[in-house]
């Protein structure tokens, strides 16, 4: 439980919002008994969460100034301001900005607790999947310039940070809205070039059918760029794909990872996939279950579907709950078996492991990994694992 004079920043959510709640925390710096929830808006589970974080903090801190953004706090305004905890609601897109929170414009960057500094390069999504309300809260797609990214990471830098995490609501969007439209794979190069020292870059959560071939061939050819790219996935059936209206087939994905994994095969995936789509069939649900193995998925997030509010899916004929919850359950499960065999091949090779503040670290690949004690944090060392119990190895 924190100093009851020190600001308290509650992040629920994405990687973005991590990123974003760290930011607020800065700016906030010594403003005193301010708790802020900075809430997600994804899933109807997400927002029951978010109402959950609130009660938990106003039963905590019952004398503290009690705030929402994130993008809940759009979607779900009415209902989260009905709420008797709630003293204000900051709308998503002015979190970032210090006059929504009366505070002076000066405060930098900061790592926080994380050895890991998410940088988001990118804000807002222009698409319109049918499931999804993001774009409801989070805006058309904005991206940072190169200059300002760079100078982001220059201050993350200088305060010693190992590894840089690239993130966004849809970080391959990146750069569509700037002069000359360039790509991912350009502000990658640049962000390379510019920081030699970097011993790590990451990317966040990517669009498969937009990753540009610069950006293929740095994952590829890059030692510094991690072996793990996480593939906003959705599902493994065409035609759940096309009722999604993502702008991907299950062969493009397959092609793509193949093409990856040819050239690097340590490369380890993770992907987001959805249990229980409207019209989602038992076949359906079958060829999103195969697709775990065939693509080797280890770091998968796997979630319900839930219908979102003012979204094209929600008028669909909808799965029943319980069939649902089982569905999403088979593919834990698989991700797990699959996550299992791919660990049991990690047994006796020599990682480089980032040591967090928990006592395990995570190696290029993303796997955690215990770390002897007094290791500290932000340390890269290399261990050899014997063994993995419960997803870790040891």
């Amino acid at each position: 439980m924190p100093r009851p004079d020190a600001p308290q920043v509650i992040s629920l959510g994405c990687r973005l919002n991590l990123s974003e709640s760290e930011q607020i925390r800065a700016m906030l710096g010594g403003e005193s008994n301010v708790i802020v929830v900075n809430s997600c808006a994804v899933t109807s589970e997400a927002v029951r969460q978010t109402r959950q974080a609130i009660r938990r903090a106003r039963k905590e801190r019952p004398e503290a100034r009690l705030l929402v953004t994130g993008c809940a706090a759009d979607i779900e305004r009415e209902a989260l301001s009905a709420m008797p905890e709630v003293d204000g609601i900051i709308p998503n897109t002015r979190k970032l900005d210090t006059r929504a929170w009366n505070v002076p414009a000066s405060a930098p960057p900061v790592l926080s607790g994380h050895t890991r500094a998410f940088v988001a390069v990118q804000n807002g999504c222009d698409h319109a999947c049918t499931f999804c309300v993001i774009p409801q809260g989070r805006g058309p797609s904005r991206s940072l310039s190169i200059a300002q990214v760079l100078g982001e990471i220059s201050r993350f830098m200088d305060r010693g940070a190992p590894e840089i995490v690239l993130t966004g609501v849809d970080v391959t969007s990146w750069g569509h809205d700037l002069p000359g439209a360039p790509a991912l794979g350009t502000l990658v190069a640049a962000i390379l070039q510019e920081f030699p020292q970097l011993k790590r870059l990451r990317m966040s959560s990517l669009d498969g059918v937009e990753i540009d071939p610069l950006l293929a061939e740095l994952f590829i050819t890059e030692t510094r760029v991690m072996p793990h790219l996480h593939l906003s996935l959705q599902h493994g059936d065409d035609m759940i794909l096309k009722r999604m209206k993502r702008r991907h087939l299950r062969a493009d994905a397959v092609k793509l990872v193949t093409r990856l994994r040819s050239a690097r095969p340590d490369l380890a995936l993770g992907a987001d996939l959805m249990a229980g789509f409207p019209t989602e069939t038992d076949a359906m649900h079958a060829a999103n279950f195969s697709i775990i193995e065939e693509l080797s998925i280890v770091h998968g997030h796997i979630f319900p579907y839930s219908p979102r509010p003012k979204t094209p899916a929600a008028r669909m004929p909808q799965i029943e709950r319980p069939i649902i919850r089982q569905r999403a359950a088979q593919l834990r499960a698989e991700v797990a078996r699959v996550r299992g065999n791919w660990l049991d091949g990690l047994v006796g090779t020599p990682l480089e492991i980032l040591a967090e503040k928990d006592g395990t670290g995570y190696s290029p690949d993303f796997a955690r990994v215990a770390v002897p004690d007094g290791v500290p944090a932000g340390s890269i060392l290399t261990i050899t694992p014997t063994g993995h119990e419960k997803g870790l190895l040891t």
